[in-house]
């Protein structure tokens, strides 16, 4: 019997596992960071940490594309006047929070030498953990637009581990930075705007005048020009 188009399919299951996977080869590896770095320097564990990551990200994404119809149509609104714009609309919203570490390209790359920074800056005083937040909107979008228990699924696995990654990342800074990592955890907040209504931040939109959110706009758009062909390629996958 084929249950590709049920609560069972196994689609969903290794999805999970996917999940389940990147989320402990990335948490655990940042747990790692310090002890690592000691034993083979920063450069070269900021190698193999994106190695690691980027192999089970592109996997997942792979998967993702390839079986996103999987499982129950649990809505259909695509042709629902708006939603296309709408889904847009808040997928390029989540790529602006989901990326602020952007702004040091070189040390991701390993050119310079990866440090952990303290930033209180731009997107931070919004949020203390915006890539938490870009993910949550980014499952809200797709969510809305597919509509089906695989994607469901997937969207509640991505926001539980960004969810564990707030404490987990809380904690880590904490025990680095001690004190200076507690005062800026006191003029921030994880929940987006709450500390500049509480006046505990002050918004500085001069802040977002960078090139690093420019670079983050002409991703968006090379994304939207792409996603034909990633839809297609997604879908020639058969695993």
């Amino acid at each position: 019997m084929d249950y590709t188009h049920t609560w069972l399919a196994p689609s969903q299951g290794i999805m999970v596992g996917f999940l389940l996977m990147f989320a402990m080869a990335h948490s655990g590896l940042a747990a790692l960071r310090l002890s690592l770095e000691k034993r083979v320097g920063a450069r070269l564990y900021r190698v193999g940490f994106a190695l690691v990551s980027l192999t089970l990200a592109v996997a997942m994404i792979g998967y993702f594309l390839a079986h996103r119809y999987d499982g129950v149509q649990l809505w259909q609104v695509q042709n629902v006047p708006g939603i296309p714009g709408l889904v847009w609309i808040l997928s390029a919203i989540s790529f602006l929070f989901l990326y602020p570490a952007t702004f040091n390209l070189l040390e991701i790359a390993a050119i310079q030498k990866p440090q952990v920074h303290l930033y209180e800056t731009g997107i931070i005083r919004v949020t203390r953990h915006p890539q938490l937040w870009g993910q949550v909107i980014w499952c809200l979008a797709h969510t809305l637009w597919l509509g089906t228990s695989f994607t469901l699924i997937t969207s509640l696995g991505l926001i539980a581990h960004h969810c564990f990654g707030v404490w987990h990342g809380d904690r880590r800074l904490e025990l680095r930075y001690g004190p200076a990592f507690l005062a800026v955890k006191e003029r921030t907040s994880v929940i987006p705007f709450l500390a500049i209504l509480q006046r505990r931040q002050t918004f500085m939109i001069q802040e977002f005048f960078k090139l690093a959110y420019v670079g983050v706009a002409i991703f968006i758009g090379l994304l939207w020009w792409a996603h034909p062909w990633l839809y297609r390629a997604g879908s020639a996958i058969h695993w």
